[in-house]
């Protein structure tokens, strides 16, 4: 097996040490981001300033994959199998619009949490939900609010719209009437389907484990009996031959 590197060890060390403050960095560019969306309207500055901090968590993931690109060994194979990190973070560089970032900086977090060893599946996958719910219902507030023909105009509707898409339900109440919602609906049933399937193929794999587990544990005590019992044999047949007499014939087993 090949050894590890200096340059592969220093990138899992970087990944290790930045893996919760980009979390929190995460959580900020959350909240910069609902904002100017929840409390449309906030002052001028209150809305530059949430730009200014959205952007400043962009520019630190797009940091983190330049200096894991200069860290790893293989920079080429690093580009081809991170290509999405590499969209994620040239996107808002070609459009600087609020929904692009949005998308860049969820994509940049998801890819992050996928590499720490110490997040459990099923932790990621409740955080995606969550995540995905919070982000769909701004996202499609912030573009369906002001359309003359929308139905989503409050953040209660947002999050009702945005659970029952990710459901698959689908109950018609509301419904995104702009080309741009009707683009965010789609990415979240996409992203509802693939989460859904997730979270079955997690259960079954738990559930099936778990038997895997009962069945070797029952094998075990069946070749403990069963050693057990030819020992208890041999102990009667010497204990026979020391007192001459005839040892019992054992039924045999079912």
């Amino acid at each position: 097996m090949e050894a590890p590197t200096k340059q592969s060890t220093a990138q899992l060390r970087w990944e290790r040490r930045t893996q919760r403050p980009l979390l929190a960095l995460a959580v900020t560019f959350a909240v910069a981001y609902a904002v100017p969306i929840v409390v449309p309207d906030a002052s001028r500055a209150v809305s530059k300033t949430c730009t200014v901090v959205e952007w400043i968590v962009w520019g630190s993931f797009a940091a983190d994959y330049l200096i894991r690109l200069h860290l790893t060994d293989h920079r080429k194979r690093f580009v081809r199998t991170h290509w999405l990190d590499l969209c994620a973070v040239i996107l808002p560089m070609l459009q600087p619009l609020r929904l692009l970032r949005l998308v860049s900086t969820l994509l940049l977090v998801g890819r992050r949490a996928r590499m720490a060893s110490q997040i459990q599946l099923t932790t990621y996958v409740a955080g995606a939900v969550v995540g995905l719910l919070m982000f769909g219902s701004l996202a499609v507030l912030s573009v369906e609010r002001e359309s003359p023909d929308g139905n989503i105009k409050t953040l209660g509707d947002a999050v009702w719209w945005s659970f029952t898409t990710m459901t698959t339900v689908g109950y018609g109440d509301h419904a995104p009437t702009t080309g741009l919602g009707r683009i965010l609906a789609v990415g979240l049933m996409l992203s509802g389907i693939a989460l859904l399937g997730v979270v079955t193929a997690n259960i079954a794999a738990w559930f099936i484990a778990r038997f895997d587990r009962d069945d070797v544990e029952e094998r075990r005590q069946t070749a403990a009996i069963e050693a057990l019992t030819v020992e208890v044999q041999a102990l009667r047949a010497q204990v026979a031959a020391l007192t001459g007499e005839v040892p019992p014939v054992s039924s045999p087993r079912p």
